[in-house]
């Protein structure tokens, strides 16, 4: 049970943005507080990088965030990858690859992977990653219950398919609805 007295936002984050309100670096960057004025004490519920979009949750309460990050709640992510992927690809992804992450190597849970058509029906932003003369493309759908660092553009290219392009659009029950850019604020965060 969430106490009343935070505060629960749904966002569609988009691509070219921090997941975070500070920036200690000396480069200019932009952060999700120039997209909407948060209450103080507001965090994002995980990461998405810089070159990543879609649904970002944040909340006032670290309880719920940590709670979120940590229970295994599902995340879908659609994915744009280099190349034209294949059966043996999806099913090593689904299987769970080694990828390297600061400290050392780390196997993937096995996890939900599907191949999609490449037209998708969500409120994102078309944004044209290169033309055809540089090769085809196509979409994965990712579900994972774990969130290592860039662990989704780390599995495609274990598997040969470099990420061009990573959106989330699912958090447990919570789908991405709302156009790139734009904040909701909600009464409470349900999974």
């Amino acid at each position: 049970m969430q106490p009343s007295d935070h505060y629960h936002f749904i966002m569609n984050k988009p691509y070219g943005y921090l997941s975070q309100f500070k920036y200690p670096g000396k480069r200019k960057k932009r952060l999700l507080g120039d997209l909407y004025e948060f209450p103080k004490g507001t965090m994002a519920v995980g990461r998405l990088d810089e070159d990543s979009e879609g649904l970002l949750l944040l909340t006032t309460d670290g309880k719920l965030s940590h709670h979120i990050c940590s229970s295994g709640i599902e995340k879908e992510y659609y994915v744009e990858v280099d190349g034209e992927i294949n059966e043996e690809a999806v099913l090593l992804l689904r299987n769970g690859v080694e990828i390297g992450l600061p400290g050392g190597k780390f196997k993937t849970k096995p996890c939900q992977v599907s191949i999609l058509a490449p037209l998708l029906d969500l409120p994102i932003e078309y944004r044209m990653i290169r033309d055809q003369k540089h090769g085809s493309t196509s979409w994965l759908s990712i579900t994972l219950t774990e969130g290592k660092y860039r662990q989704v553009r780390k599995m495609t290219a274990a598997v040969g398919f470099p990420t061009l392009r990573l959106i989330r659009i699912r958090i447990g029950k919570i789908m991405l609805e709302i156009d790139p850019g734009k904040v909701i604020e909600i009464d409470r965060l349900q999974f």
